[in-house]
């Protein structure tokens, strides 16, 4: 190996542990004071000469800094500019749409990507599959959220202040099938958040079955769902049971896009 070719691999080697210098500060498990070198060396398996070498291109950028007073490292605030200027490029529709377009080739059912607005839930996204029958849904469209796998979803993992009111309204009924008390839509968000999917099954449209997830940003908090929907006598319930898993995968994917660290934690426990 020539000479270049050695300092392009120890380069590299070395960027990748500066890089993962920086997650173990990230993922301090302590109160944000910061993690002192001893800890530092510990946690990351770096031997205290190499962890300052690495550390300080990161302290000269700003990515790390380090308390005057206690020595601990910490995030610095040029993670801060980098994560925001990454934030800014985001754009919900656009990181979605490949994942929707697989889960619809996968499934080879209607699929929607969803946010809250108020009451409602807004469509931002629908791809489907040519070959099956189309749904009537459209982009643009609104739709009670608590009648909707989609509304459901959000709802299952919003707060109070965010599911009170709506549930607090006048729940009319769309179908023979729409779940209308209180009690036992907040015991159906319960069950949404223990399988991590939800299930319109015919509450909104009489001949119609879908299964949604949750879609979580940068802070965890749940942004959007997406859903799978089809015809009840496709989308069976044993149908509703094999897609239930392959949307909430799914859905942990794009969490992972926008930033979510608890998706992408349980990612990672499913690879």
């Amino acid at each position: 190996m020539t000479t270049e070719g050695k300092d392009a691999r120890n380069s590299s080697a070395s960027l990748r542990k500066a890089l993962a210098l920086l997650t173990v500060v990230a993922e301090e498990p302590g109160n944000g004071d910061g993690l002192a070198l001893v800890e530092l060396t510990r946690l990351s398996g770096l031997n205290k000469s190499t962890l300052l070498r690495l550390a300080a291109p990161l302290l000269e950028e700003n990515l790390l800094e380090r308390d005057h007073e206690t020595g601990k490292f910490r995030l610095g605030h040029g993670c801060l500019r980098l994560g925001q200027s990454y934030l800014d490029r985001v754009d919900l529709r656009s990181v979605a749409n490949a994942e929707l377009r697989s889960l619809m080739r996968a499934t080879e059912s209607t699929c929607h990507l969803v946010v809250l607005s108020g009451h409602d839930v807004v469509y931002l996204d629908k791809v489907e599959d040519e070959a099956t029958v189309r749904m009537a849904s459209r982009v643009g469209a609104t739709m009670p959220a608590y009648c909707t796998a989609v509304g459901k979803a959000m709802l299952a993992f919003s707060p109070e202040e965010v599911v009170g009111p709506i549930l607090a309204a006048e729940l009319h009924p769309l179908t023979d099938k729409t779940i209308t008390d209180p009690a036992l839509l907040r015991a159906d968000f319960e069950a949404i958040r223990r399988r991590g999917y939800s299930i319109d099954d015919r509450e909104n449209e009489p001949e119609v079955r879908c299964v949604a997830a949750p879609i979580f940003g940068h802070d965890d908090h749940v942004v959007a769902a997406l859903s799978v929907s089809s015809l009840s006598s496709r989308m069976t319930a044993k149908r509703v049971r094999e897609v239930g898993p392959m949307a909430a995968e799914t859905s942990l994917r794009i969490s992972a896009k926008l930033g979510s660290r608890r998706a992408s934690a349980k990612l990672a426990k499913l690879a």
